[in-house]
């Protein structure tokens, strides 16, 4: 613990002004495995209440589903609960290569790589494949996980303007002398559901030779007809040099990422990539549960399409109640309040309500962009989504965001 006064006191003034500026971020706690219906404390000194989740990346419900849980349990007994080694020393077992292999013939690459986290994908991946030499054109809207990955590589770097691929192209007419260019791109951008251009993306780096690295962390498993991601729902599937992404999201929800594309990027991500060589490989318990997810996907897309028709009715629904929402097919629905207070006050209510949904405001999001981010699965049923939007309805017109 700190003895200084002068740094207590510093970041006393830090967490003062968090508050006071409403900006704040309070962490609820859930005493019940994850699932449509969930038990809540918040805050930690109120009962419990009962609530329905509407702000989880458990897109296709298998969070807590029956055949993900035994295939873990399994995993367990049969593999261990850890491999307390890296992957290159002895921390790689026969599960981590069935799964290096179910995600490639899955997302349809030729090789795949796993990390502890997508966050870990992305900070591993450029450093390893790019030097001072090269560039990196980042979207202006990518997650943080990649402009951290960014940062940590020395290659110079070109933010472009959100999916503008004009700006994008100036930028690579820009940088022809450079050896290698890397364009970098969520494919689902988290705060608006929205997608990346990927089709047009493609096109600018065949005429560049440019390097194409897609986040795909909110579409694997239920974007495209197959749930394979972006590049499946703009039918490019051998067109993508890098993907990465998460198990931590539809996956499972657990934890872990990988990256995967061309043999060759993969090849020297084994040998380079820092967060692979120096973190823990990923728990048994982990593997054998995302195994048995993506098994459950090429078996039947019946999930991805529940959760088609429950994005849809929601969507619809909330629209007629009066509602601005940012228009598209995700199932990432942003409700935009554009005032910080209002968009707290809100989630507060609807808490109240049985509906429980986070209010995203600056820094999450740039000022006067604060909104409500509703998250629907294919665990909901319509009786979770009538109910969600009736208390979206009561209390935006209580607090005068709707008529």
């Amino acid at each position: 613990m700190s003895k200084s006064k002068k740094v207590i006191e510093h970041y006393r003034q830090v967490i003062d002004e968090f508050k006071t500026s409403n900006i704040c971020k309070v962490e609820r706690v859930i005493l019940s495995p994850q699932s449509a219906d969930i038990d809540v404390e918040f805050p930690q000194t109120s009962p419990t209440k009962k609530v329905i989740n509407f702000c989880a990346n458990n897109y296709l419900g298998l969070s807590n589903h029956p055949a993900v849980v035994d295939a873990a349990r399994k995993g367990l007994e049969q593999h261990g609960y850890g491999m307390s080694s890296v992957r290159f020393i002895c921390g790689t077992q026969d599960i981590h290569q069935e799964l290096e292999q179910k995600v490639s013939k899955f997302l349809g690459t030729e090789d795949t790589i796993l990390y502890s986290s997508c966050f870990d994908a992305n900070g591993g991946v450029f450093e390893a494949l790019l030097g001072e030499e090269d560039v990196i054109l980042s979207d202006e809207l990518n997650h943080a996980s990649i402009i951290d990955g960014i940062r940590l590589c020395k290659a110079h770097r070109y933010r472009y303007k959100h999916n503008d691929m004009n700006d994008l192209e100036i930028h690579l007419q820009q940088s022809m002398e450079r050896r290698f260019r890397m364009i970098a791109t969520d494919g689902v951008f988290s705060m608006d559901g929205e997608l990346a251009k990927l089709h047009e993306l493609i096109k600018l780096a065949e005429k560049y030779d440019a390097i194409l690295m897609v986040d795909d962390s909110h579409a694997t498993g239920f974007i495209g007809k197959k749930g394979r991601g972006t590049h499946e729902h703009f039918g490019v599937l051998d067109k993508i040099d890098l993907i990465t992404t998460t198990f931590g999201k539809a996956l499972g929800g657990a934890s872990g990422g990988c990256v995967s594309g061309s043999k060759i990027f993969i090849d020297v991500l084994r040998q380079k990539s820092r967060p692979y060589i120096f973190s823990n490989t990923v728990s048994p318990v982990v593997v054998a549960g995302t195994i048995k997810a993506i098994e459950l996907l090429e078996q039947s897309t019946e999930l991805r399409d529940k959760l088609e028709v429950n994005t849809k009715y929601f969507r619809q629904k909330i629209k007629e109640a009066g509602f601005e929402i940012v228009d598209g097919f995700h199932p990432i629905v942003p409700i935009m309040i554009h005032d910080a207070k209002l968009v707290q006050q809100m989630a507060r209510d609807l808490y109240d309500e049985g509906i429980y949904v986070v209010g995203f405001f600056y820094p999450i999001v740039p000022k006067g962009k604060d909104r409500i981010r509703v998250q629907i699965s294919a665990i909901h049923e319509k009786h979770h989504i009538d109910k969600a939007v009736d208390a979206f309805a009561k209390v935006g017109r209580k607090l005068g965001v709707i008529k």
